[in-house]
């Protein structure tokens, strides 16, 4: 931007208008200087400027729009994203303003409770995986885990299957048992039912050191699909972090906000919640801000080219 162009701008209010209209791109006082404007003149004429507070009042409501969408979930960085897909350019900071004006607040995540048994005699393979988590091809590494839900004064177990390539949940089971039968095993015959895994796959199976995982029964169903398996290293929760990661957001955006008193009801809330949510829409930063069901679009589309 050079400073001959101020000259190309004959009135204050062109003046102010141009600068209205790349505040997101240039610094206002850099673009004040150069258009020989002063800072405080702009932003009073911003303020009593009615297409300006319009605007304005426009973003507001979209944002909060966004907001609410996402249940008070989402904090600027998602909500950038989603108004950039509507093509309003606004930076992070922007955004955070707009929502502590209007008093929005994304829900912030709690400490991870680990509920892994490693205290068994199962042969333990190697962490094969090594924290290699950035994956471009789907079903080529699965992740799984299990975590616990109070139901009135009992537990309930969540297990899940994510796909490192898109981050999508490709299945998910919630037990009242840790067995292996009703929870890992479960879980993975539903997610090679939903993504169509034939018994000669190259699929590589991560998890921690659970004795569900490690135990017989699993590891006969991995052999009948011929997919490897790799663990994490004893005591490193890091080595299984983007499983973990899932659970800690579904707890943060849901779980942590409600006392559930019926199994049915709870897994109907899960189901309203990775399948109608997590899969399908929420945008993920991993995945440059697409949803997994459009991350999986985006591959399969990019490896048919």
């Amino acid at each position: 931007m050079k400073k001959s162009f101020g000259h190309l701008l004959r009135s204050r209010q062109e003046k102010y208008s141009f600068i209205e209209k790349y505040k997101e791109q240039y610094p206002v006082e850099m673009m004040s200087k150069l258009i020989g404007v002063s800072v405080s003149a702009y932003y009073k004429w911003q303020k009593m400027n009615p297409l300006h507070q319009q605007a304005i009042a426009a973003i507001n409501d979209e944002v909060a729009a966004i907001y609410e969408r996402s249940e008070k979930t989402y904090g600027s960085p998602r909500i950038q994203i989603e108004l950039a897909k509507k093509g309003v350019i606004w930076s992070k900071s922007t955004v955070s303003r707009v929502m502590s004006r209007c008093c929005l607040q994304a829900r912030a995540k709690k400490r991870f409770i680990a509920t892994t048994d490693s205290n068994h005699d199962f042969e333990v393979p190697a962490n094969k995986l090594n924290r290699n988590f950035q994956v471009n091809e789907i079903n080529k590494v699965w992740v799984s885990d299990i975590t616990y839900i109070q139901v009135k004064k009992e537990w309930m177990y969540l297990t899940i299957f994510l796909d490192l390539a898109d981050r999508m949940i490709v299945g998910w089971t919630l037990s009242n048992n840790m067995t292996a039968q009703d929870t890992v095993v479960a879980a993975f015959n539903k997610a090679v039912q939903n993504r169509g895994i034939s018994k000669n796959s190259e699929l590589l199976i991560h998890s921690d050191r659970g004795v569900q995982y490690a135990c017989k029964e699993f590891r006969d169903v991995l052999a009948l699909y011929q997919c490897d398996q790799s663990m994490s290293r004893k005591g490193n929760c890091w080595d299984n972090a983007v499983a973990e990661s899932f659970f800690k957001t579904i707890k943060t955006e849901k779980l942590d906000h409600y006392v559930f008193n019926d199994a049915s009801v709870l897994k109907s809330f899960i189901f309203r919640y990775i399948d109608g949510w997590y899969n399908t829409l929420r945008i993920h930063s991993h995945l440059e801000g697409r949803s997994p069901l459009e991350h999986f679009y985006y591959l399969t589309q990019k490896l048919a080219a």
